[in-house]
């Protein structure tokens, strides 16, 4: 979201109105978040330098902050006359609100990916100008092959095993949580119990972990919902930091690869397992906003049938884990973090263990146990740490690592052909993965940006 509103900002002067959706109770709130959560962050020193002091009459102008919460009816916007006004004159609805912890508690998930994004929705039914409704997703599970860029319909399930009812997930965690309430559960164990139960009911159905279960029944409520609305789904890879612009190398948080990156370069990872043939699809951040970007504008100006678009790499140029870990140990040994100390953290080699496919999670846990045990015998205590870091990352990140899909991306292609047709400014907005190399972008785009912003 931040990229997106900075690249507005910055190239788009022309745009009349945006309004930002801050997770706020009022408009103080909203005001102070917006400050420091958004327009505070080194993302937006290039906006800074080019607007200089005219940037904050261009906020002031352009950008209408609106406290609310998606998870509740009319997205929680208190101020009925505000409400009005984006009603009246609101001509796309994009939503990124989503919560990506992988092991979100289970209530939480399904209140922001899945029942926020029905409310973000209904809204967007409402607004009189509306020309598209824009909704992001990841929703893929242990797929393998040429992953289509196909709708889940309401239901679906990976598995086949049962059918899905949303409804009934909802009750199943009011139920869950008045029960635990009644026995006078503290928050701790609430907390893990509802983490527990998103794991547990997206295994159910097919899906590896909690978050991509929630945006997934969110897309499913989107496409039953939608009726007349035009909708286009965005599902970008694993979003890495941006390759160009505003400037290289910008990242907020550390996600899928970037947990290795972390645990690695602090020198708490000496070793893991993962299938080093396995194509470990990125996609630079800034990369997913401009597709967002053309895709907004060809389906704005001629609206069309719902469409879906896969963002990422592995079709155009694909990067596999052996890349990845080899970039791992070029970086961090040539120039190491510099701890809390001062002192620059020494990287072993970084050992990954070739697992072969069908290698099941419990053998690869047992796998990682069993290694350690015989590399770290005689120190216990460093041992347990390690283990558990380790069972950790495997645990969540396990369907991405052992990942054999290939995400199909014949629809972006498509509008990526349309757009150099129409002469759109690509350079500007570039969505071709093709062109990167992928060794220069990590050792001196990628590592440094995750260094600076996330270490």
């Amino acid at each position: 979201m931040l990229v997106f509103v900075e690249k507005i900002l910055r190239v788009q002067p022309n745009v009349k109105k945006l309004y930002l959706l801050l997770r706020a109770a009022d408009g103080t709130s909203a005001s102070l978040r917006f400050q420091n959560e958004v327009i505070g962050k080194d993302l937006f020193r290039v906006a800074k330098e080019k607007w200089g002091v005219n940037l904050n009459s261009i906020i002031a102008k352009k950008i209408g902050i609106v406290p609310g919460d998606v998870r509740y009816e009319d997205l929680g916007i208190k101020d009925s006359y505000l409400r009005e006004e984006m009603i009246n004159e609101l001509d796309i609805v994009l939503n990124f609100a989503a919560t990506t912890n992988f092991d979100e508690r289970y209530d939480i998930a399904f209140g922001t990916n899945t029942i926020g994004a029905n409310n973000v929705l209904c809204f967007a039914k409402n607004c009189i100008k509306l020309k598209g409704h824009m909704f992001s997703a990841y929703v893929c599970g242990d797929s393998s092959g040429l992953i289509s860029e196909n709708p889940y319909f309401l239901g679906q399930t990976l598995n086949g095993v049962s059918k899905l009812d949303i409804e009934e997930e909802k009750k199943l965690i009011d139920e869950k949580i008045n029960e635990l309430q009644a026995e006078g559960a503290p928050e701790t164990i609430i907390k893990r119990s509802m983490k527990d139960m998103g794991i547990e009911r997206a295994k159910t159905f097919g899906w590896p972990n909690t978050y991509v279960f929630t945006k997934a029944m969110g897309e499913m409520l989107v496409g039953h919902l939608k009726e007349n609305v035009p909708v286009v789904i965005i599902r970008p890879t694993m979003v890495t930091a941006t390759c160009k612009e505003p400037f290289p190398g910008w990242i907020e948080g550390a996600r899928t690869v970037d947990a290795l990156t972390l645990a690695y370069g602090k020198g708490k990872l000496t070793f893991f397992v993962v299938d080093l043939s396995a194509v470990v699809d990125v996609i630079p951040g800034d990369m997913v906003v401009n597709a967002i970007i053309v895709a907004m504008v060809a389906h704005a100006n001629q609206p069309c049938i719902d469409i879906i678009y896969h963002v990422g790499s592995s079709v155009r140029n694909p990067m596999r884990y052996s890349n990845f870990k080899d970039f791992l140990a070029r970086y961090f040994t040539t120039k190491p973090w510099i701890g809390k100390k001062g002192k620059p953290v020494k990287v072993v080699k970084f050992n990954l263990c070739f697992i072969r496919f069908n290698t099941s999670h419990t053998q690869v846990l047992k796998l990682a146990n069993t290694i350690f045990c015989q590399r770290f015998q005689g120190a216990y205590s460093n041992l347990n740490r390690r283990i558990k870091l380790v069972v950790r990352i495997v645990e969540l990140y396990q369907p991405y690592l052992f990942f054999h899909g290939i995400f199909d991306n014949s629809n972006l292609d498509k509008l990526r052909i349309a757009a150099e047709k129409n002469c759109v400014e690509m350079d500007i907005f570039f969505i071709d993965p093709k062109f990167i190399h992928w060794d220069d972008y990590f050792l001196n785009t990628h590592f440094p940006g995750v260094v600076e912003y996330v270490f």
